[in-house]
C-alpha cells in the first residue's frame, strides 16, 4: 500500500486541500476589505457595472466562500461557485496575456478552478460538515 493510500492519508488530504484552496480567497478578501478604494478603483477600471455591489459580491463570495472550503459545509456548491468566480477573475481582471505577469495569474486562477472543480466532483471528504451531515 502506498503512503497516499492509507487511510490516514485518504482522510486528511481532502481536508489539506481544502485549507489550502481556501488560503488565496481569505487572503484576498482580507486585502478586499482593508482597502476598499483600491478594489473599488480596480473594478471601476475594468468597466463592470455597480462596482459598489461587485465588490460586496467579490468579499462576500472569497470570505464566505472560503470559510465554508474550510469547514467543508455544501462542498460541491461552493466549490463551483468559487471556480466559477475564479475563471470569471481571470478573464475579467487577467485577461492581458501578453503581459507575463497577468499570463501567470490567468493560468493560476485556471489551476485553482481546475482543482476546485475535483472537490466539486468528489466532495469534502470524511472530515467535513458535509460528512457529519451524510453529505459527503
Amino acid at each position: 500500500m502506498s503512503p497516499i493510500s492509507s487511510p490516514g492519508a485518504t482522510a486528511l488530504l481532502p481536508v489539506a486541500g481544502r485549507v489550502l484552496m481556501s488560503a488565496i480567497f481569505l487572503v484576498s478578501g482580507a486585502g478586499k476589505l482593508a482597502a476598499p478604494a483600491a478594489t473599488l478603483a480596480t473594478i471601476e477600471a475594468a468597466h463592470l457595472p455597480l462596482p459598489p455591489l461587485a465588490y460586496a459580491a467579490a468579499t462576500s463570495v472569497e470570505v464566505v466562500g472560503g470559510l465554508l472550503l474550510i469547514a467543508g459545509y455544501r462542498t460541491r456548491l461552493v466549490a463551483l461557485i468559487l471556480a466559477l468566480f475564479a475563471v470569471a477573475t481571470a478573464v475579467t481582471f487577467h485577461a492581458a496575456l501578453g503581459d507575463q505577469n497577468q499570463m501567470f495569474h490567468f493560468l493560476k486562477n485556471l489551476a485553482m478552478a481546475g482543482g476546485l472543480l475535483q472537490v466539486a466532483a468528489f466532495g469534502a471528504g470524511p472530515f467535513s460538515l458535509d460528512a457529519r451531515q451524510g453529505r459527503a
